[in-house]
């Protein structure tokens, strides 16, 4: 089963030096999820003064800038894995550097059919 691991921090929480060292192990992490045949993707997110929101009602288009929501802590990336169960997401989770800081929301994927592979 597919899992989103979506790593939420306050953006300021580290520094340059320790956000790279962060992108390290993320690298890491990510090779030994791929020998193992469970990474899809991974990737961290620009800060969230780039994030620009969409929103559809009535038929008409809403664009604002900014993240969809205030919060403490925000989106700043994301690991797409496979794992057998929850348990198996879980354990994932919990080697992600983000984690030390943040907190990792885990949700299965729906798988749909027809999109593209």
């Amino acid at each position: 089963m597919k899992y989103l691991l979506l790593i939420y921090m306050d953006e300021n929480a580290l520094s340059e030096a320790e956000r790279e060292h962060c992108y390290g192990e993320s690298a890491q992490l990510a090779q030994a999820l791929n020998a193992k045949g469970q990474y899809l993707a991974t990737a961290p997110l620009h800060p969230i003064a780039t994030a620009t929101s969409v929103r559809v009602r009535d038929g008409k288009s809403l664009v604002t800038d900014g993240p969809f929501a205030e919060t403490r802590e925000q989106l700043g990336g994301f690991f797409l894995i496979n794992a057998q169960d929850l348990d198996e997401a879980i354990a994932i989770a919990t080697q992600i550097p983000g984690a030390k800081v943040g907190t990792v929301e885990i949700r299965p994927v729906i798988e749909v059919a027809g999109l593209p592979a």
